[in-house]
């Protein structure tokens, strides 16, 4: 593969306005511009936790400023969508993840200024369009989100059952449809031994092209799941592990140019999130998924590293991270193409 350079900054450092911080997401403006922003409060879940949003200019974070903001209700896992020249910000609202809905603000001018919110879809109680990840657009002008939902589990009492889906809007977000919800061999998930819930949830999508479309997803069973849709996201294939191993904790994937595939994750094999959140990687796919090499490592130290964003722009990954839940990194990674004679000499 080609040579990487690294860059790696936070996006803010010392005092802020809030204690706890979570749960980034990343674009890039049509001019090139970063946009980032998370949630932040005194804690995840507190009636005080916002939505805080940063720019990226000349190389530097502006210092954050808060962007959504309800009184006394928690907000949570913002994410940034640019869809023509319009950025879109979805995001949770809701004492208890079950109960959330969705909320979207959108901007004609790069962020400076932000509509009222609205519901992403009236009546909505458990959360519709993006829960984590950014959405992908198909070639047709279609809208794929990816979604899940946290529900209790009616047989057993204090558990959830986790559900992936996609939600599709034709007509550029104004509306939006949901898929089937993709399918699990739940009976023979372990995740309710080892913890509170089972299944799937936040998945991260790419398409090969047309009407295929493929997403990974966090799950309770120690590993990555893959599905895989012919049809544009309208259904989907039961969810299959993958290789990849995974502890619960969320990952994000995109698509560059060139055709690979980059992954970024934490690859601890476990099943609940009190298992470390550390190292966090990178790694690659030539083959639409199918295997991962090339691995970067970000963070191998102590500490949790997690709820990672990544986006492609050209020849560049960005990528976002909770760190420690103090800060917000960012990194910057170039793929930099070497001729034969340079690469046999390295």
């Amino acid at each position: 593969m080609s040579r990487i350079a690294r860059e790696k900054q936070y996006i803010f450092e010392g005092k802020q306005n809030f204690q706890s911080c979570h749960a980034s997401t990343i674009a890039v403006l049509p001019e090139g511009k970063l946009v980032s922003a998370w949630f932040a409060g005194k804690h995840e879940k507190a009636s005080d936790v916002a939505i805080w949003m940063s720019m990226r200019e000349g190389g530097e974070w502006m210092p954050p400023c808060k962007v959504a903001d309800e009184e006394g209700i928690a907000h949570w896992n913002p994410v940034l969508f640019v869809y023509g020249d319009s950025l879109l910000l979805y995001y949770k609202v809701g004492h208890e993840i079950v109960d959330w809905f969705t909320r979207v603000i959108q901007s004609e001018d790069g962020g400076a200024t932000w509509s009222e919110p609205r519901d992403l879809v009236p009546g909505d109680i458990g959360g519709r369009g993006p829960v984590r990840n950014k959405p992908i657009a198909l070639a047709n002008g279609t809208i794929l989100a990816p979604s899940s939902i946290e529900r209790r589990d009616e047989d057993a009492p204090g558990k959830e059952i986790w559900e992936a889906f996609v939600d599709r809007s034709e007509d550029g977000g104004a509306t939006w449809t949901m898929s089937e919800k993709v399918p699990m061999a739940l009976s023979s998930y372990v995740g309710t031994t080892h913890w509170f819930a089972k299944g799937l949830i936040q998945p991260t999508l790419w398409t090969s092209g047309g009407e295929r479309v493929h997403m990974l997803l966090r799950s309770t069973e120690g590993s990555i799941f893959r599905s895989d849709s012919e049809d544009g996201g309208h259904t989907w294939c039961e969810a299959y592990p993958t290789s990849l191993p995974n502890n619960n904790s969320g990952i994000d994937a995109a698509l560059m140019s060139n055709g690979l595939i980059a992954l970024i994750f934490n690859p601890v094999k476990g099943y609940a999130t009190d298992s470390p959140r550390t190292p966090l990687v990178v790694r690659f796919s030539k083959d639409n998924g199918v295997s991962w090499e090339d691995e970067i490592v970000l963070e191998n130290e102590p500490g949790e590293y997690s709820y990672p964003a990544i986006v492609s722009h050209g020849n560049k990954l960005f990528i976002t991270y909770t760190w420690k839940r103090e800060r917000i990194a960012f990194w910057e990674l170039t793929l930099e193409e070497q001729s034969e004679e340079k690469a046999a000499a390295i």
